[in-house]
């Protein structure tokens, strides 16, 4: 009979009860796996490569994709120390990611996401597409060099659902005259749009000049195909309107906010304006600040959801107190609310309330961001998807980056050779661990032959105990992935690192204190092993005598 092992592969496939079943019925079971298991499993045969890369296949996996939550820290400099961009993943249960996201380099910045596509702000000429789950992307050229004052959040990333089409935004500033373009004159009258597949940027002019400012402070967001950000209008009760860009027909709109006006506590600062996104729905917060810290709220933040495009009809969704800092430009993943807080810790909180006056109840503390400055972090809903980067790769504006990417930068040398130590110093404990384990195996099989010669009960238990404390208990010792872990996950990790250093320390010092111990005995256990030995000898010899007294 020829085992399993020994079979031709294609003899192996063909006998495969999955490859037994209808195409259409594989292709229903692969579309409840997960991206990963799919990514693992594409390449087992012919059929199910066809499967899983085709287009339809892609599209409607996902459809039924989880939504996870993508927090996201720009590099910044804090006390003068670099600190790279990081990220972390946030699945439907609130678990959160340990591994940083390949594809975000240290000195990225996260424009948007859109079907599990991240559209990352380089500082270098280029603006980097890349698939959150694959680990595709791609470089395209900026639409414009050496843009004075350019800034990632002028950038914004959608796809239409009718055309299928992925577009990215641009929001150039109006260039003063005799002077280079900037974005320091805080107007812009052109939207540059590139379509991924496409050989060049194009450029269309808004209505009226826009407020670069309003897109800075407020943030832009992509729902449904189309664009929204905040422009300023003074004769309008909030001081503001919303402009909407069309991806698909490329078309402006206006929409008029609501005619309530909050009201605003003397003592306070400025009423500030944000554009989110709320279970797929365009909304406005707003609270007002304090006097002397212009990023953190003061008083109630409120939410309003538009609720008929056309009609223009808002509603209040929630009216939350005291929150110091929101996310943006998703703040609710599932049914909780994320909002931030001085101390640099993020929670989320369930909305619970009636009459608009929701209660923050069952607080979860998410994790805590230090060093990371508040105010500076961002939120995004997305999935992770199979979407495919190399069906662009032919476009003539595709390009690679010029620069060194990523960690190869000499700024972020003393991060490369921090995480080379902290690897060092794991593989370390694990080496003193095992050896540690060996050593106390042979001294206690050594001494443990010892105790059937000990005639003193007190002595051999003492000394039984002793051997016992000699035998660490180590944890696990399992190999460690060769993965660069994510800055909340590093933070951990180092933690574990001195707690497993400190436990290995104690067990030593008890080790060597026991053995100290064992051996001060060591005079008694010979004496009594000679004594027992001599005892022996004059026995044999008596019993000698007494058989050659008796022949």
């Amino acid at each position: 009979m020829v085992s399993e092992e020994t079979k031709p592969k294609k003899q192996r496939n063909e006998e495969c009860i999955i490859n037994c079943l209808p195409g259409d019925l594989i292709e229903r079971i692969f579309l409840r796996l997960p991206v990963s298991t799919l990514l693992r499993v594409v390449g087992v045969c012919k059929q199910w490569f066809e499967i899983i890369r085709d287009p339809q296949f892609v599209s409607s996996h996902l459809q039924d994709a989880p939504n996870c939550a993508l927090l996201f820290f720009p590099q910044e400099s804090i006390s003068g120390k670099p600190y790279p961009a990081n990220a972390i993943v946030i699945d439907e249960s609130w678990s959160q990611s340990s591994y940083a996201v390949p594809v975000i380099g240290p000195d990225d910045f996260l424009c948007g996401s859109c079907n599990g596509l991240l559209c990352l702000y380089t500082k270098t000429s280029t603006i980097k597409i890349a698939n959150l789950a694959t680990g595709e992307y791609l470089h395209l050229e900026k639409p414009v060099k050496n843009v004075r004052g350019d800034h990632f959040l002028f950038y914004s990333f959608g796809c239409h659902p009718l055309t299928k089409q992925y577009k990215i935004t641009h929001f150039l500033g109006d260039c003063a005259e005799g002077l280079p373009r900037t974005h320091k004159n805080n107007r812009f009258s052109v939207i540059q749009v590139y379509t991924l597949g496409d050989e060049k940027w194009r450029e269309i002019r808004t209505p009226e000049a826009q407020s670069l400012n309003c897109v800075k402070t407020s943030g832009a967001i992509n729902v449904d195909g189309i664009m929204y950000w905040l422009t300023e209008d003074i004769a309008a009760s909030w001081q503001h309107a919303v402009m909407t860009f069309d991806l698909n027909d490329e078309n402006f709109a206006r929409i008029e906010l609501p005619a309530y006006v909050p009201e605003d506590c003397s003592y306070g600062g400025p009423r500030q304006y944000w554009v989110r996104e709320i279970d797929g729905k365009l909304c406005i917060a707003t609270a007002q600040t304090c006097r002397d810290r212009p990023r953190d709220i003061l008083g109630k933040l409120q939410i309003w959801t538009l609720d008929n495009k056309a009609e223009q009809r808002w509603s209040q969704k929630y009216s939350i107190q005291s929150p110091d800092y929101i996310p943006g430009p998703n703040l609710v993943h599932g049914d909780k609310i994320m909002l931030q807080r001085r101390n640099c810790n993020l929670y989320s909180y369930e909305l619970l309330g009636e009459n608009l006056n929701t209660n923050l109840c069952k607080i979860s503390k998410l994790l805590d961001f230090c060093p990371s400055k508040p105010g500076n972090m961002q939120s995004y809903i997305c999935v992770k998807s199979l979407v495919r980067l190399d069906v662009y790769k032919k476009a003539g504006i595709v390009r690679r980056s010029k620069q060194r990417e990523g960690w190869e930068l000499k700024k972020w040398e003393a991060w490369e050779q921090e995480f080379s130590e902290t690897e060092k110093m794991w593989s370390d404990t694990y080496q003193d661990e095992q050896n540690g384990t060996a050593y106390a195996n042979r001294n206690g099989k050594a001494l443990n032959a010892l105790l059937p010669h000990i005639l003193d009960d007190d002595i051999r238990q003492e000394i039984g105990m002793k051997i016992n404390q000699i035998f660490p208990n180590f944890p696990d010792q399992q190999p460690r992935p060769l993965r660069r872990l994510n800055c909340m996950a590093s933070k951990l990790d180092r933690e574990n690192l001195i707690s497993r250093m400190k436990i290995w320390n104690s067990i030593t010092t008890a080790t060597r204190q026991a053995t100290g111990s064992i051996i001060s005995m060591r005079s008694a256990v010979d004496a009594q092993v000679g004594a027992s030995s001599s005892n022996a000898v004059i026995s044999d010899q008596n019993h000698s005598k007494g058989d050659d007294t008796k022949a």
